[in-house]
Order: C-alpha cells, then sequence, then structure tokens
C-alpha cells in the first residue's frame, strides 16, 4: 500500500477548556470569603468593572465653591463643619438658618453686613484653634473628640484600643530579663519561636541544637529556665510534663503524684485499682490526688492573644413557608455586586486611537461581562442544589435527624439535569441556616445502611443518631456493649455490622463498653460517699 498526502475535512465536537470556562468552574467552589477577596482583586484589575453599590467617599460633600467668594479667608479652605466657618451649623442660635442660607458675597461685604473685621470674629485659623482648645481642656467624650471646631474626621475608636498580648510576645519579654547572654537568648527565642498556641514545644528538639549550632546541655539548660516561665506549665514537650511544671510550682510534686502522672494513660481508663498501687495509695488519697489534677490547666498557652474565630456566615436560608413547605433564598449578603461601567467604556472607544490600548479595553470589556454573568449563573446554581436538598431532606427538616435519608451527589445532579462535579464544587465550603442550626451542604449527603426487613434504606447519619441515643439512655447497672447495639439496631430494622458500630462510636468519641462502665461506676460512687459523708455530719434525729 503506497502512502500518499492528502487533504481531508473532518467535523467533530470538542470541549476546550478557555481560561474564562476554567475560572467560572473555579467561582462555584470558593466560599463566601474567598469569593469576596477573588472580586476585590477583580476590581482592582480591572478599570470597567465598579461595585453595584458604591457610594461617595467619606468626607466628599457637595459644596459650593463659589458662595463665599475666597473660601480660604472665609471658611478655613478646607470644608471643615457644616457652615462653612470651621464649625457645625448646630453652634449657632435657632433663627439664623435663614441667615446662613443667604448669598453672603464677598469678604468685603460680610465685614460691612456684620460692621467688623472678619479678623476680630475669626481671629485664629480654625485648625489652630482647634488644636488650643484640645489642649487647655482634655476631652472625656466621643463628642468632645470628633466634634468642635476642628470637624476632625479622622478619628479612629481602633487607635485607642490596645493591642491584645500574644503568648510570644509574653515569653520573649521574660527571656530578656532571664539571661543577658547573647547565645542563651538566641536559644531561648528559637525556642519560643517553636512554641504553639497550646503552650507546648515539640516532643523531639534534636534539630534545635544542630540548626543552632550549640550543645544539647546548652538548650536543655535555657529550656531548664523557659518551662519556669508564666504561665505555669508553657514550653513543655507533653503532657505529663506540663501538669509536672505546674505541680512543682505548687510544691505538690511527690513520689506518688509523680507516680500518677507518668500513668496518665490508666487515669484515661479510669483504671483507679491500678493507679492505687501504683501510687501506694489509698481510695481517698487518691481521689484528692486526681482532683488536684482536674485543677490543673493543660493547655497553659490558650489564655494568651489567639487567632480569633470568624462567624461562619450562612450561604442559604431555609424558612417555615405558609403553605407548610419550605421557602429557600440565598443570603444577598454574601454575594458580591459588581457592575460593568458601559458609559465608560464608550466614552474611552471614542478618544483611544492606539490598537494596544483598544485591545487592552475591549478584553477588560470581556471580562468584566463574563465575571457579572458568571456571579449571578453561580448564584443561581447554588439555589438549584440547595433547594433540590431541601425537597430530598424535607424529613429532616419536619422531624429531625432521626428521619435523614440516603442521598448522593449522583441523585442531586439527576434531578436538576447538572453532573455530580458540578454539584460536588457547589456543595464545597457552602453553609445552610435552617431551623435545627446551621449545617454544611455537605451533611446532607449520607451513606446508606440497609434495611434489615428489606425496606427503605437508613442514612447513616441517622443510625449514628440513633447510636448516640441508645448509650445515652443506658443504665449504669447494663451498659451496651457494641455487640448488643447491634443487636437493637436490628431489632429496629437497621442492619449493620459490630465494627461499623465501634467505628461510629469512634468518631462521636463515646468511649467503649468496658470505660463507660468504670466512669458511670465512678460518677456513683462519688455521689454515694457525698450522700454518706453528709449524713454523718448531719446524723437523723432519734
Amino acid at each position: 500500500m503506497a502512502l500518499t498526502q492528502r487533504l481531508e475535512f473532518r467535523q467533530s465536537q470538542s470541549l476546550v477548556m478557555t481560561p474564562q470556562l476554567m475560572q467560572a468552574i473555579k467561582l462555584l467552589q470558593l466560599s463566601n470569603l474567598d469569593l469576596t477577596t477573588f472580586v476585590e482583586e477583580e476590581l482592582e484589575r480591572n478599570p470597567l468593572l465598579e461595585r453595584a453599590n458604591d457610594e461617595a467617599p467619606a468626607g466628599e460633600t457637595p459644596t459650593d465653591a463659589g458662595q463665599y467668594g475666597d473660601g480660604d479667608e472665609a471658611g478655613g479652605g478646607d470644608g471643615q463643619g457644616d457652615d462653612g466657618f470651621g464649625g457645625p451649623a448646630e453652634a449657632f442660635e435657632p433663627g439664623q438658618e435663614e441667615w446662613m442660607s443667604k448669598d453672603l458675597g464677598t469678604r468685603a461685604e460680610i465685614e460691612q453686613t456684620l460692621d467688623t473685621g472678619l479678623d476680630n470674629v475669626f481671629s485664629e485659623e480654625p485648625a489652630e484653634a482647634a488644636a488650643r482648645n484640645a489642649q487647655d481642656a482634655a476631652p472625656t467624650t466621643y463628642t468632645e473628640w470628633g466634634g468642635g471646631a476642628s470637624g476632625d474626621e479622622d478619628y479612629n475608636l481602633e487607635a485607642f484600643v490596645a493591642a491584645e498580648l500574644t503568648l510570644s510576645d509574653h515569653l520573649a519579654e521574660q527571656l530578656s530579663v532571664a539571661f543577658t547572654g547573647p547565645a542563651q537568648r538566641m536559644i531561648g527565642q528559637y525556642l519560643i519561636d517553636l512554641v504553639d498556641e497550646a503552650g507546648y514545644l515539640p516532643s523531639d528538639l534534636g534539630q534545635a541544637a544542630e540548626r543552632l549550632g550549640a550543645s544539647q546541655a546548652d538548650v536543655e539548660g535555657v529550656l531548664a529556665v523557659l518551662q519556669k516561665f508564666d504561665p505555669p506549665g508553657v514550653c513543655a514537650r507533653s503532657l505529663s510534663e506540663c501538669l509536672a511544671i505546674q505541680l512543682r510550682e505548687l510544691d505538690r510534686y511527690d513520689p506518688a503524684m509523680q507516680a500518677l502522672v507518668e500513668h496518665l494513660d490508666l487515669l484515661a481508663k479510669r483504671d483507679i485499682v491500678a493507679l492505687r498501687k501504683i501510687c501506694g495509695v489509698d481510695d481517698e488519697d487518691i481521689a484528692d490526688m486526681i482532683g488536684e489534677i482536674r485543677r490543673l490547666n493543660p493547655k497553659p498557652g490558650m489564655k494568651f492573644g489567639s487567632a480569633r474565630l470568624q462567624t461562619m456566615v450562612p450561604d442559604v436560608y431555609v424558612r417555615p413557608g405558609p403553605d407548610g413547605g419550605w421557602h429557600v433564598e440565598l443570603n444577598s449578603d454574601t454575594l458580591p455586586r459588581v457592575l460593568v461601567n458601559q458609559t465608560y467604556y464608550s466614552q474611552l472607544s471614542k478618544k483611544i486611537g492606539k490598537d494596544g490600548d483598544k485591545s487592552y479595553f475591549t478584553d477588560a470589556l470581556q471580562n468584566a461581562t463574563w465575571l457579572v454573568r458568571a456571579l449571578d449563573q453561580r448564584a443561581r446554581t447554588i439555589l438549584k442544589v440547595a433547594t433540590e436538598i431541601v425537597r430530598q431532606q424535607d424529613g429532616f427538616f419536619t422531624r429531625g435527624v432521626a428521619h435523614l435519608r440516603p442521598l448522593n451527589l449522583k441523585a442531586v445532579a439527576d434531578a436538576i439535569q447538572m453532573h455530580e462535579s458540578t454539584v460536588s464544587r457547589v456543595t464545597a465550603n457552602k453553609y445552610m441556616a435552617t431551623n435545627r442550626g446551621t449545617f454544611e451542604l455537605k451533611y446532607f449527603f449520607t451513606a446508606s445502611i440497609a434495611s434489615a426487613d428489606g425496606g427503605e434504606a437508613h442514612s447513616a447519619e441517622a443510625v449514628r443518631h440513633h447510636i448516640k441515643q441508645l448509650i445515652d439512655s443506658e443504665a449504669p447497672a447494663a451498659i451496651l456493649s457494641d455487640d448488643t447495639i447491634v443487636e437493637r439496631l436490628r431489632g429496629s430494622g437497621i442492619d449493620i455490622a459490630r465494627r461499623t458500630v465501634a467505628k461510629y462510636r469512634e468518631a462521636m468519641r463515646i468511649p467503649s463498653s468496658v470505660q463507660r462502665r468504670r466512669d458511670k461506676q465512678s460518677a456513683l460512687g462519688n455521689v454515694l460517699s457525698t450522700a454518706l459523708s453528709d449524713r454523718s455530719r448531719n446524723p437523723e434525729p432519734a
């Protein structure tokens, strides 16, 4: 077969991922904070974009420049105050509004009307007078700070708020007093930089000596001093060391307490019998020792300045409707409002002569138009997905988490005729405010667990809720094991394996049946001992 060259025409369809399409897909999975940041960057980059709710900048008020003739002489030249003379209009007596609203004319006409010179009336510039008044009488209220003839618009209440002291700053202040040698200060500052927000250091400090070029003994010596800093327990490398430091500060670190601190795993398991043997004390002493441990602070660094948690803002609101259904609406406060300035583009297109400039503004117009459409499409998609979730999970909104249905992305995607990946991006980092609390949209997508009688499958979240209810209602004398919980669930029509019950229980941080039995017996013993001691102190009359 001979090889030849020839031309052929073929018609085919293909999806081309343009940069704009990729950005539109990215917008779907952005949270409201990330979306606001993205839009702010586009507003700075694109001159044809503007906010839909833009207002006049603060301090710019409409003024009539020619009303008082020479504004620098009559009004101070800086527009201070509402009356044009450096003070607020409220400073004048009643009945002068009409006089103030008239056209006073030039400086000479004003002096003739007042029968005196303006220098006798306004002997000082408004700014100088305000500065002198501020020195004569220290302001004590907001009105005195912000009012007066100065009309100071730079007043900022945050300037009077003290900066929050962080744990690192607190330790650095003590470091400057504790050490005088530069080598020790360098080691100490390096260790302080490794302290986390809870006040702990990494368990392995071997690399610290290597990086600083110091000996391990020098690092340990500096660390021993740091562990004496305030707050007690800071710069520890483990929970046991943190508690030991605090107990030494209280002069309570005796051999029995040392044995207890070294066996915190037994304390977590509530194995009081083993702890009593290890510490060599009786029941009363071990109870007092455990009480002292509980009064200590396991995270000493948390009382200092830490990262502020930002309030979660929902993207969708779900409210009961008047017809018994549910009303779904978007939170408009989380949606950036931008517009395309077509007027500005029209004016520029008539004046621009260079091809490069025309191409730049043409691209800017296309990008601005695309962004407005992408934001609108994003809002519509979120509303469509949220509405379908509410329709699918109507039982949850009406009767609670026990009636949460199994739901996956494919069911929602098929219902609204979208791709699963689109639904996945929409539900990422989005929250829904409901009558039962605020939940992430992904919360409503749960795995299904088969029914024991062949009926409708159960939601995994509903099964977890059922397990928690069974454990919460168990009696101290009849603790439910995982096998017993499996039997109870199968009696309720839920077919589940024991390992699944154990996995759900551990995910909810519920201890095992052995630990729960110890906890409840210990709590019951404390109640009985308290009741017996009260009765011994207050015996009943014969």
